[in-house]
């Protein structure tokens, strides 16, 4: 996702879920497919920092996108605290337990 429409939309929505690495605000989408924007805020550290922080945010999605479920638009934000130290597999795991955990909150209930 890239434009500021997508990003408002899905903040708009104000599904979230968190832990000690990400924050991920997420949305349905009618495009049977997941897309994700990374979002990190200066809090993080320089720029350096950031870069390699959305880097290792892409390179987690592409590893478990097909571990996600589909149909959804994420918005990914690093925790600061965890920014620095966070390893791949660390954003690997967030990533799928939260997502996972956003989409059972759009799930058709069964009544």
């Amino acid at each position: 996702m890239k434009s500021s429409r997508d990003f408002a939309r899905v903040f708009e929505k104000r599904a979230r879920a968190s832990d000690g690495f990400l924050l991920v605000y997420a949305a349905e989408n009618n495009l049977g497919r997941t897309r994700f924007g990374v979002s990190v805020s200066r809090k993080v550290g320089k720029a350096v920092v950031r870069s390699v922080v959305k880097r290792r945010l892409r390179e987690a999605f592409r590893l478990s996108q097909h571990d996600l479920p589909s149909g959804l638009d994420l918005i990914l934000i690093p925790q600061r605290e965890a920014a620095g130290a966070a390893a791949l597999a660390d954003y690997q795991k967030s990533l799928v337990e939260l997502t996972r955990r956003l989409s059972r909150r759009f799930a058709p209930s069964p009544t």
